[in-house]
């Protein structure tokens, strides 16, 4: 993994947890071969763990193929909700949670 060819190292992403994909944004050019280019997405795999589903690949330079990042994604369903992670030194780091229930209860306000 390579802190030069980022700007920010995990940048915070908020709640936007990307599965596949690169955040471009993010990428100032590859360190080795001193282009900007798209970056090629390698060694994808998914492994199902405990009723959680772990998505991993790496970014690299589509050029050089030297590798830029490490991305992990990873999603759960914990009782009434589906929990989402990301970390990667490109993509940043981000965390969501969504109700499964039509009408999310975390929402609800107390009527008395």
């Amino acid at each position: 993994m390579c802190g030069d060819c980022v700007k920010k190292e995990y940048p915070s992403r908020g709640n936007t947890c990307l599965e596949n994909g690169s955040f471009l944004l993010n990428f100032t050019g590859c360190a080795v071969c001193n282009k900007l280019d798209f970056m090629l997405i390698t060694n994808r795999c998914l492994k199902e763990e405990d009723r959680e589903e772990i998505v991993t690949y790496g970014h690299l330079c589509k050029n050089c193929h030297h590798v830029v990042a490490r991305h992990e994604y990873t999603f759960s369903i914990m009782d009434e909700f589906q929990e989402y992670s990301m970390l990667c030194l490109l993509c940043g780091k981000a965390e969501n949670t969504i109700s499964i229930l039509p009408d999310d209860p975390r929402q609800m306000t107390l009527l008395f």
